[in-house]
């Protein structure tokens, strides 16, 4: 009698699940990544220009909310400390990008008195915050 013997198989490593892990933690690792971005202003109602950026790179937020409140990346101080707040950040870094959030409603003599303190500090890049225009 004759026993029949089993043809041993040769171990493979199946490709598509390792595939579909490696999908699965790239595309996790992105939407974690985006959730990640700091945003430092406060949310207004911003005006709107067509020649607005989508991605502005922040370093510095200056808000001026309808109420009249003065938030330097969301935190809340008086007209008289925004300047040697500034010039301490401007030491660290010289070119520091500040950036205007101004409300719609805020009145155009007090943005140019934010504008007037942040050149006086000795900051050289400014921007103003905006919405892209949507076209009619």
């Amino acid at each position: 009698m004759q026993i029949s013997r089993r043809v041993a198989k040769k171990a493979r490593i199946e490709i598509v699940p390792v595939i579909d892990t490696i999908f699965f933690l790239l595309v996790f690792f992105m939407i974690a990544t985006l959730s990640m971005t700091k945003q430092q202003g406060l949310p207004v109602n911003l005006p709107r220009a067509a020649t607005a950026e989508r991605e502005i790179r922040e370093n510095v937020t200056l808000t001026l909310t309808q109420e009249g409140g003065l938030y330097y990346n969301k935190k809340e101080i008086s007209p008289s400390q925004l300047s040697p707040q500034l010039k301490a950040d401007l030491q660290e870094n010289p070119k520091v990008l500040v950036i205007i959030n101004a409300d719609t409603d805020v009145l155009h003599g007090r943005v140019v008195e934010v504008m007037d303190e942040v050149k006086a500090s000795g900051a050289s890049r400014m921007a103003i915050a905006t919405k892209l225009k949507e076209e009619r």
